[in-house]
């Protein structure tokens, strides 16, 4: 917000790279995602950024590709208010790392100092940046599912963090009807596995 030519620079540089594969005859479809967005105004404010460099380059280059802008849904208040920001973004990413941190108000700079403790002491489960809390984080994400599907029903839904590659993680995905997970590459395997089993599980 405060540095708009950051955001022109990533844009270009995106928008140049699918330009240069729609020159060769490639087929692409870049998908921008704006991160830590809390409101609608501040979507609209990057996403106006995108899409006028998105015409710059397409009219510079003198061709035309298909692109989606987006949103990273990591703080709480997006998913209270995910259906206004779903009028404007074509996807949602829940950034579970950062969405699991603003929620618990843990840092995960320093969560090793402590985290031990609560879960010696049993005052948690199980470590929340590895396994989904259900509870709490997982209600916000189902909110902003539903939500951001009331305002626009075609919404790809995903997540983007090291929850991707954890089972029961991957299976409340499933079930609360995300399209997608992403994760480290060393756990895609699992997560690969456990998103089939989840389907399995809940195909009726």
């Amino acid at each position: 917000i405060t540095y708009p030519e950051i955001t022109e620079m990533q844009a270009r540089a995106i928008f140049e790279a699918a330009a240069q594969m729609a020159e060769e005859g490639k087929e692409v479809y870049p998908e921008v995602m704006i991160p830590l967005v809390g409101s609608l105004k501040e979507l609209e404010h990057q996403q106006e950024i995108v899409e006028t460099v998105a015409r710059q380059v397409q009219g510079e280059k003198g061709v035309s590709f298909p692109y989606l802008v987006g949103t990273m849904i990591e703080i709480p208040r997006a998913c209270l208010v995910a259906d206004q920001i779903a009028s404007r973004a074509q996807f949602f990413s829940f950034g579970t790392n950062d969405l699991t941190q603003t929620t618990f108000g843990f840092s995960r700079d320093d969560v090793g100092s402590f985290l031990p403790v609560y879960l010696e002491k049993k005052l948690l489960a199980a470590d929340p940046f590895q396994t989904l809390d259900q509870e709490g984080v997982g209600q916000l994400i189902r909110m902003g599912v539903d939500k951001g599907r009331s305002a626009r029903p075609d919404l790809k839904v995903g997540i983007c963090g090291e929850h991707g590659g954890d089972p029961a993680s991957v299976e409340f995905c499933h079930r609360v009807g995300m399209n997608y997970v992403s994760c480290s590459p060393y756990r895609v395997p699992i997560a690969r596995l456990a998103a089939a089993h989840a389907a399995a599980k809940h195909k009726d």
